[in-house]
C-alpha cells in the first residue's frame, strides 16, 4: 500500500492558513494517509483511531477544496461532477508509491519482483477506495446532499473497481473480500429425559 508523508497540526487554523499558500502537489503529498500505518495500530484506543480518522479525513477534505480552487477554469463544490472527482484520483496518481507492472513487463502478475522494472508508480487502490470513503462522508457533513454526492457517483465506483483488478493482476495481489469469522457457537447439550425410577 501507499505510504504518503503527513504531518499532523495543532491546530485546524494554521493548517487551513497553509493550505492557502502551499501549492497543491505538496498539500496532496501531506494529507493523505496509508491505509495501512492508519490500522497498523489496532491497539490504540478507539477515541484516538477515530480521532485520527476525523483529522484525515478534515485533511483530505481541504486538500480537495484546494484542488477545486487551483482547477482552470475553478470549480466551486456545487458543480463538482463524478468526473472531477476521477480527476483528482489521476491527479494524485503522480504522488503513489506502488509500483503497477504494466501488460509488457516481465514481472507482471508477479507480487515480489526480483528486479527493478521501470513500471510506473500509483495510488494504491486501498488508499485510494479509503480517500473516497473519507471525501463521501465529509461532503455531507458539509452540507452536501446525499444525492447529489459526486464521490458516490457511478463513475467513481466503476474506476475504483477498474483500479482494483488491474492492480490486482498487475502485481499478482488478490483483493477478494475477507470472509468474516463467526464467534464460535456454544453446542447446546441435549436434555435426556430423567433415567426410569429417578426422583
Amino acid at each position: 500500500m501507499d505510504s504518503i508523508p503527513h504531518e499532523m497540526d495543532s491546530s485546524a487554523t494554521s493548517e487551513n492558513a497553509a493550505s492557502l499558500n502551499t501549492p497543491l502537489h505538496t498539500t496532496a503529498t501531506n494529507t493523505l494517509l496509508s491505509v495501512s500505518s492508519s490500522s497498523s495500530s489496532s491497539s490504540s484506543p478507539s477515541s484516538s483511531t477515530s480521532s485520527r480518522y476525523e483529522n484525515q479525513k478534515r485533511r483530505d477534505w481541504n486538500t480537495f477544496g484546494q484542488y477545486l480552487k487551483n482547477h482552470r477554469p475553478p470549480l466551486t463544490l456545487s458543480r463538482c461532477s463524478g468526473a472531477h472527482v476521477l480527476e483528482f484520483l489521476r491527479y494524485l496518481d503522480q504522488f503513489g508509491k506502488t509500483k503497477v507492472h504494466t501488460p509488457i513487463c516481465p514481472f507482471y502478475g508477479h507480487p515480489n519482483p526480483p528486479a527493478p522494472c521501470p513500471c510506473p508508480l500509483r495510488q494504491a487502490w486501498g488508499s485510494l477506495d479509503a480517500l473516497i470513503g473519507r471525501l463521501r462522508a465529509a461532503f455531507e457533513e458539509n452540507g452536501g446532499k446525499p444525492e447529489a454526492n459526486p464521490f458516490g457517483a457511478r463513475a467513481v465506483r466503476l474506476y475504483l473497481r477498474e483500479v482494483r483488478d488491474l492492480q490486482s493482476k498487475a502485481r499478482g495481489i488478490s483483493y477478494e473480500k475477507k470472509k468474516r469469522k463467526r464467534p464460535p457457537q456454544q453446542q447446546q447439550i441435549p436434555l435426556l429425559p430423567p433415567a426410569p425410577g429417578a426422583s
